[in-house]
């Protein structure tokens, strides 16, 4: 049996280390090591609470805004905070937009080469990728001069002998399945992506004011005022005395219309461009909707809040329990829970106990190999990330665990969808949760989203055409109205799964500060009965058809699109001992 390691995995967010055995070609048990240190969780500690989401919304900035929404939301849910319709509606809107740019970005540009050879693109006819192109939409750039002008910088790049960006992949791989036309095609389609997200994240700058971490989140609501007299008394955008701008006020008539336009181009784009091409690969690589898949655990807390009350979701709560899809089990924060039994962490107690992320600490402390990291086998600790566990069960989340629990909640438009995706992914929906199946299920989502973006900007607008121009409520933003102590949290969605906050406050200060993010859900090390994460489990079975180029493996880690910038959270403020960020991580490629 061989021990195949691949370290650093890139085209990730963070270090992450993947080991596996492998033996009669295919992956037979695997172990996932986060190798980041970060220090959000006690840099928090001693804060304002109201400044917390600023720090916190520095946990990672590829999924835009998601901790600084996760943590405004955690803050409002200890002081009891209800927050405005309009702010509902610009998180929405805000939150929509990072989960629209993060998962087209994370096809193109962090996972599609596990599928796509570039090489072979450069041996394609460009008039049969323009035919190709024209089978699959109305898109404007299906042009022969198009894609003979992409291959000419493909050959250039390849001729100088520096292939930049597209250097050390697997290029000539036996588990290449695309034809040379599908290849350009893709590869095309891949630098129109990053043009295309530019336009996109407009609507994350004029709401927001800066991209990634939005400048406008607020405890209470948003920082995002209409002007003076609502948009209906100011078409031109713009303030009195305040002439010299850029850009128009977000929420003034000019500023939504800009809004509604990008809008419309996202969804031409998404039309046209990214869903097409998912369905694509569906058809290209369909053995993979069977590889990469788990226990059949899937959790979600629940996203896009559709009322004031905050009992309605887009993508709904809950859970579903070894791929029972016939029903939606309920969830609530106090089923959750992590063990650090094999984890580079402290405790005081049992390690393999399971400890509610309220309880919880983050207390470094390195017992595993020495570093630089050789092999992990026999290590009992082999990871920074802690291993979180929904009523003691491994749970996925993502993409395709919220199709699956809004799936088994029976809600109708999004029952449909996953109908659609499992009738591309060969006819049942649990197949959304293969290595495959997870990049469908990014594609569905996409199209939910932004088929919803206009029904959420015309609620805003008739909002504030009404004279209903509130965006905060600031009534406790005065500590002295504050109880000495109280304690929130807040349960939500990125793009790459569940994202909880907790926290406490005492005397008006940040006590104590805990995240249990999507990918330490996902990337989480094995538990103290031995069960692996999801991850790890998924990796079990992966054909591997050159263990020198382990394609493979990466294509079910990319999948999941780990991100242990957000999983991992620690520090040595002294800076002293295998802990520091100074060591890097070793290992065969």
């Amino acid at each position: 049996m061989a021990r195949l390691v691949i370290d650093p995995v890139t085209r990730i967010g963070g270090h992450l280390r993947i080991e596996t055995s492998v033996s009669s070609g295919q992956v037979t048990d695997a172990w996932s090591s986060g190798t980041m240190f970060r220090g959000i969780e006690l840099v928090l500690r001693g804060r304002d609470p109201r400044d917390a989401w600023v720090f916190a919304a520095r946990t990672c900035g590829m999924c835009t805004g998601v901790h600084a929404l996760g943590s405004v939301r955690a803050v409002e849910n200890a002081l009891r905070i209800s927050i405005p319709r309009n702010a509902r509606l610009i998180r929405n809107l805000l939150a929509g937009t990072g989960f629209v740019q993060d998962h087209v970005v994370q096809f193109y540009q962090l996972q599609s080469f596990d599928w796509v050879d570039v090489v072979a693109a450069l041996e394609a006819d460009p008039a049969a990728t323009a035919a190709l192109a024209k089978t699959q939409s109305d898109h404007p750039l299906a042009t022969v001069e198009y894609f003979r002008g992409v291959q000419s910088r493909l050959q250039a790049l390849h001729a100088s002998g520096q292939l930049g960006l597209f250097a050390q992949g697997y290029w000539g791989h036996p588990a290449y399945a695309l034809t040379p036309a599908q290849d350009l095609l893709l590869v095309a389609h891949y630098f129109e992506a990053l043009d295309w997200q530019r336009t996109l994240m407009r609507i994350h700058t004029l709401l927001g004011g800066i991209s990634p971490h939005a400048a406008t989140f607020l405890v209470g609501g948003m920082a995002v005022v209409p002007p003076w007299g609502g948009p209906a008394r100011a078409s031109s955008g713009e303030h009195p005395q305040q002439v010299d701008r850029k850009s128009p006020d977000a929420l003034s008539a000019t500023g939504l219309k800009d809004i509604g336009d990008i809008i419309d181009i996202t969804r031409r784009f998404v039309d046209q461009v990214y869903a097409p091409d998912v369905a694509l690969l569906a058809r290209a690589y369909p053995e993979w909707a069977a590889i990469g898949r788990g226990r059949a655990n899937f959790l979600s807390y629940g996203e896009f809040p559709e009322n004031d009350a905050g009992d309605a979701w887009l993508m709904p709560a809950g859970r579903v329990m070894d791929g029972d899809l016939t029903r939606a089990l309920p969830i609530d924060e106090s089923g959750v829970a992590e063990a650090v039994v094999h984890s580079w962490y402290a405790i005081a107690g049992d390690p393999a106990a399971l400890t509610p992320p309220a309880q919880g600490e983050t207390v470094p402390a390195y017992a595993g190999p020495a570093l630089p990291l050789t092999t992990l086998e026999g290590a009992d600790r082999y990871s920074w990330i802690k291993a979180p566990r929904y009523q003691d069960d491994a749970m996925e989340v993502g993409p395709a665990a919220r199709l699956l629990v809004g799936y088994a909640g029976g809600t109708g438009d999004l029952r449909s969808r996953v109908d659609a995706a499992a009738a591309l992914l060969g006819g049942e929906p649990a197949a959304l949760a293969s290595t495959l199946g997870r990049t469908v299920a990014r594609s569905v989502e996409v199209q939910l989203l932004v088929s919803r973006f206009t029904d959420w900007l015309r609620q805003l607008e008739a909002n504030l055409a009404s004279g209903d121009l509130a965006v905060a409520d600031v009534t406790k933003w005065d500590p002295g109205s504050w109880p000495s102590s109280a304690s929130g949290h807040s349960l939500g969605e990125g793009p790459r799964g569940a994202v909880g906050h907790w926290m406490s406050i005492a005397d008006r200060q940040v006590d104590t500060y805990q995240i249990v993010d999507a990918s330490t859900w996902n990337a989480s090390p094995r538990d103290g009965q031995g069960r692996r994460g999801a991850l790890e489990e998924a990796l079990v079975g992966t054909p591997l058809s050159d263990p020198d180029r382990p394609l493979e493996i990466l294509r079910t880690v990319h999948a999941f699109d780990p991100c242990t910038a957000c999983a991992v959270h620690a520090y040595d403020p002294t800076d002293r001992g295998p802990i520091g960020i100074r060591v890097s991580p070793g290992g065969a490629r």
